[in-house]
């Protein structure tokens, strides 16, 4: 089963860190993608900017903002997709994801849209 493990963390967190600071957690981080990789449960991983894109219609005519968004308070700040036999399993992952120490990490089970 495939699981999402989300890395939520505060709008402006990353830009109040030192350079130093930042590629020690990134160290980690990479540390940690290798975990998974060499488990064999990584399927894909990114770390994500703070710019976005929203689109929604509007009497069915496409709207479109561009971020950042200022009422943000967390931003998505990557994620990992893994495959693991379970919830716990997914679970047990994000617990050992260095990002739980500065971030939240939320595990969310994938799946059709249609269920």
């Amino acid at each position: 089963m495939a699981y999402l493990l989300l890395i939520v963390e505060p709008v402006g967190q990353r830009a109040a860190r030192g350079v130093e600071e930042g590629q020690r957690l990134y160290e980690r981080m990479l540390g940690f993608t290798g975990e998974l990789k060499d488990a064999g449960v990584l399927m894909t991983s990114s770390s994500l900017s703070t710019a976005a894109t929203r689109l929604r219609r509007e009497a069915g005519a496409p709207f479109v903002t561009d971020g950042p968004f200022t009422e943000a308070k967390e931003m998505i700040g990557g994620f990992f997709l893994i495959d693991v036999p379970s919830h716990a399993d997914a679970v047990q992952w994000a617990v050992r994801c260095p990002a739980s120490s500065w971030a939240t990490v939320e595990v969310r089970e994938t799946g059709p849209c249609f269920t």
